[in-house]
């Protein structure tokens, strides 16, 4: 969607002076080069000055398994907490498309800022509420929201609340809507489980004008860089396109039913270069009088299935706790757990809420994962 904040020239590329006579600093914020979303946005300062460079840290994730066909869970619960959000956040699997990893942090307002210039992200705010502080104006999110943050956004994530839990994706590629769910212009259809009125978008542009020394956290092929500005980074006094971020609520997304069990697709939300992301809401079971509600066993062949589980009854599962991970991965089936099918026959609804990422790339395991792993999940399934 065309959005726009702010005081913006009538004509792109055109002279916009200040109150003072000096022209604003236009730059043009987008991706794939000069061919993919973009927005223009005006400084009152260039956004090119730099002060200093400090030091760079390596962030790239610490392999404990590359090759892997185990199921496995992880216990969220177990996670250790820092107060700082971007400090919390611990990758547990990854592979050359993607980040997956868990954050427990305090409530915090960070002196720095960040800039992804690596990818986009997905903050899905399992627990927790506070304000998204971006260059483009700011988004109040709460317990269910997912985040989705351009690739190199500048921001700020102020968590008010105390105790906050976070799932999220560092994306190689960006983040979009399924194709699937759009008309020809980019309309969502009527058989989209969200349209345009779910999505906020950026409001509130407040614009600051301070010299003095901003540091600004990019990450560049996961290795952190300090790099200290010479203004403050939201120094914006409008802007307009198509490339910034935005919320949109799992509980805002619309369950599609069937009269038998439908195939996981249906609850597709985000799609990116090599994995998907689907939402499994609260919603009514199948309705034909013989209907299986819990799913069938299935061959993970194409992908790997990572689910992590927010709230409410797993129906296919047994102990699992709000907060746990699990990896089925490719290679192997998997499905139900011993004696929930038949648990499930005739129930009428399910109250869960879990968030799903398939990878059509084998995922590797951290040495973080590892810590916080049930080590006889893979057993579940044994009826003996």
């Amino acid at each position: 969607m065309y959005h726009k904040l702010g005081n913006i020239p009538h004509k792109r590329h055109t002279i916009f002076r200040k109150e003072d006579g000096s022209l604003h600093h236009e730059e043009l914020f987008g991706n794939e080069g000069f061919s993919g979303d973009s927005s223009l946005v005006y400084h009152l300062h260039a956004p090119t000055q730099v002060k200093a460079i400090g030091k760079c840290v390596n962030m790239n994730p610490k392999e404990a398994v590359s090759e892997n066909v185990t199921s496995r869970k992880l216990k969220g619960k177990n996670l250790k907490p820092h107060n700082d959000y971007l400090k919390s956040k611990t990758p547990l699997f990854f592979n050359q498309d993607l980040i997956i990893g868990m954050s427990v942090s305090g409530k915090n307002k960070p002196d720095y800022f960040y800039k992804n210039a690596t990818g986009d992200e997905l903050v899905f705010v399992h627990e927790g509420k506070g304000i998204l502080k971006t260059f483009l104006g700011n988004i109040p999110f709460f317990d269910g929201d997912y985040l989705i943050i351009p690739k190199g956004i500048i921001y700020q994530i102020e968590f008010e609340s105390e105790n906050n839990k976070v799932f999220y994706i560092d994306s190689a590629s960006s983040i979009s809507f399924p194709k699937r769910y759009l008309s020809k212009k980019g309309q969502f259809l009527e058989n989209s489980p969200v349209c345009e009125r779910d999505i906020r978008l950026p409001q509130e542009l407040k614009t600051v004008d301070a010299k003095g020394e901003f540091t600004i956290i990019i990450n560049k092929n996961h290795h952190l860089h300090e790099v200290v500005y010479a203004h403050h980074p939201f120094d914006v006094v409008g802007w307009d396109g198509y490339c910034y971020p935005f919320a949109i609520s799992i509980h805002d997304f619309e369950p599609l039913t069937g009269s038998i069990h439908q195939p996981p697709t249906i609850h597709q939300l985000f799609e990116a270069h090599n994995f998907v992301v689907c939402s499994f809401c609260p919603r009514m079971f199948d309705y034909h009088p013989d209907a299986i509600p819990t799913p069938y066993n299935h061959s993970n062949l194409d992908s790997d299935e990572v689910l992590y589980y927010v709230e409410g009854d797993f129906m296919s599962r047994d102990s699992i706790e709000c907060g746990d991970i699990t990896l089925h991965p490719g290679g192997i089936p998997h499905g139900p757990h011993p004696g929930t099918t038949e648990k499930s026959i005739g129930k009428k609804r399910t109250e869960e809420l879990a968030v799903m990422v398939d990878p059509f790339k084998p995922l590797k395991i951290t040495e973080d994962a590892i810590d916080i792993e049930d080590d006889n999940y893979f057993k579940s399934w044994l009826t003996d």
